[in-house]
């Protein structure tokens, strides 16, 4: 081969390849998109259930105090009622 045979050759390779290059951050870019989407999703679905866990807890406290009562043995308020 001459000289310029090769030097187009490997103008050809290295065009090649920074096409490749070019395709492959383009879908780097559409994954990265769709991960930072799925992260909202999960950070919005963590937050749900850090709110509906405290309001869980809460609840849980709420009917504690009431098992607990009042100490000096009287019934609690409502308990009566059927409650």
């Amino acid at each position: 081969m001459n000289p310029a045979a090769d030097w187009s050759a490997q103008l050809e390779d290295i065009q090649a390849k920074v096409e490749r290059l070019a395709l492959r951050h383009a879908e780097a870019g559409r994954t990265q998109a769709l991960l930072q989407q799925r992260v909202q999703q999960l950070e919005a679905e963590r937050d749900s259930l850090r709110q509906r866990l405290g309001e869980a807890r809460a609840r849980v406290d709420q009917l504690l105090a009431r098992l607990q009562g009042p100490q000096d043995g009287q019934a609690a308020p409502g308990a009566a009622e059927g409650r």
